[in-house]
C-alpha cells in the first residue's frame, strides 16, 4: 500500500527471517561468530539463546547459507516432541526411510548413525539445528547427547546447534544433564539492541528495500526504541504500522506522533505503557518522599505553634 508513496521495492519491516535484511550489530557479529566457530571440526554442541524476537532464527538462517556444499542439515522447527517423535522428523529432515509403525529409539538411532557415518566417509558433514529448543524435555536432550557418541579419534560425525530462549540456559543446568552441558563448546547470549543501533538497523533496512531517505526523525527512532527496548521483532511491527500510518496522513517522515499513534495499534499493552526509566525510579521512592515531606511540615507545625 504504501511502497510506491516511499520508494521501497518491498516491505522492509516483515517480521520473517530474512537472511538479505539481517542487521549486523556487534552483538549480531558475535553470535555468528560463535555459531561458526562452535561448529569446527571438533565441535558437538553450540548454545545461542536470546530473549523474543531478537534475531536468533535470523542469525541462524544466515549461518546455514554459508555452510560448505557437502554439509547436510537437518532443522527442527517443533522440538515439542517424544524422543520417538523426534528422532523421526530428524530422519524426515535427512530423507532417511523407516517404518513407521514398528519404529523404535534403537532403530531410528541406529539409521541415523549409518547415515552420519556414511556422510562422513564421503567427505561431507551433518548439522542438526534445533530452534525454540527451551522445549525440549530432559530425556529428549539426552537422547541427542547419545547421538554425538558416534565420534571419530579427531572429529563429532554429527554437531547440534540449540537455539532457544534463556530458559534453554536455566535447562541445561540441571544435573542430569551436566554431561550435555560440558559438551558444548561455544554459547553466546544475544542481547537487543542499543538506542544508536535502532536507528542504524532502521536504515539498513530501508536500504535494503530500496530507500536511502531518512524517513524516520530522530525523535522518532528515540521513541521506537523506549516503546520497544531495541528488540528487533517488535521495531518491525511498530516501523511497518509507523509507514502505513505516515501514508494515511500523507507525511513523508514519521515522527514522534506518528510512532505513538503506531505503538497503541501494534504493540503488546506492556509497551505501551512503559514509562521511562528515570520515572519508573521516581515513583519507587514517591511514598518515602511523601513521608519526608509529611514530617518536615508536621515538624514545622508544631515549632510555630510552640
Amino acid at each position: 500500500m504504501y511502497l510506491s508513496y516511499f520508494g521501497l521495492k518491498e516491505k522492509p519491516f516483515s517480521i520473517a527471517p530474512n537472511p538479505e535484511y539481517l542487521y549486523m550489530s556487534e552483538r549480531h557479529k558475535e553470535a555468528l561468530l560463535h555459531l561458526n566457530y562452535g561448529l569446527g571440526d571438533t565441535g558437538g554442541f553450540v548454545l545461542l539463546t536470546g530473549e523474543v524476537g531478537t534475531g536468533k532464527t535470523t542469525i541462524t538462517r544466515s549461518m546455514l547459507k554459508s555452510l560448505p556444499e557437502n554439509t547436510e542439515v537437518a532443522f527442527v522447527l517443533n522440538p515439542a516432541l517424544s524422543e520417538l517423535e523426534l528422532l523421526a522428523s530428524i530422519c524426515d529432515e535427512l530423507n532417511i526411510t523407516y517404518d513407521l509403525q514398528s519404529a523404535t529409539l534403537k532403530s531410528l538411532t541406529d539409521a541415523l548413525k549409518a547415515r552420519f557415518i556414511e556422510n562422513y566417509k564421503s567427505g561431507g558433514h551433518t548439522l542438526l539445528v534445533i530452534d525454540e529448543a527451551q522445549h525440549l524435555s530432559p530425556s529428549v536432550l539426552e537422547q541427542l547427547r547419545l547421538l554425538t557418541n558416534l565420534e571419530t579419534d579427531n572429529k563429532k560425525l554429527v554437531q547440534i546447534a540449540l537455539i532457544g530462549q534463556p530458559e534453554l540456559q536455566v535447562l541445561l543446568q540441571r544435573n542430569e544433564l551436566r554431561q550435555l552441558a560440558q559438551r558444548i563448546t561455544s554459547r553466546y547470549h544475544l542481547l537487543s539492541l542499543t538506542e544508536s543501533q535502532v536507528f542504524a538497523y532502521i536504515q539498513h533496512r530501508l536500504q535494503t528495500a530500496g530507500c536511502d531517505t531518512e524517513l524516520f526523525s530522530h525523535e522518532a527512532v528515540a521513541h521506537i526504541y523506549k516503546r520497544t527496548q531495541g528488540i528487533p521483532r517488535l521495531i518491525n511491527l511498530l516501523a511497518d504500522r509507523c509507514l502505513l500510518g505516515a501514508f494515511s496522513a500523507q507525511k513523508k517522515q514519521i515522527d514522534k506522533a506518528v510512532v505513538e499513534q503506531a505503538a497503541r495499534e501494534a504493540l503488546p499493552m506492556a509497551n505501551i505503557s512503559a514509562e521511562p526509566e528515570s520515572k519508573s525510579k521516581l515513583k519507587q521512592f514517591a511514598p518515602l518522599l511523601s513521608f519526608i515531606l509529611a514530617s518536615y511540615l508536621f515538624g514545622f507545625a508544631a515549632a510555630f505553634i510552640f
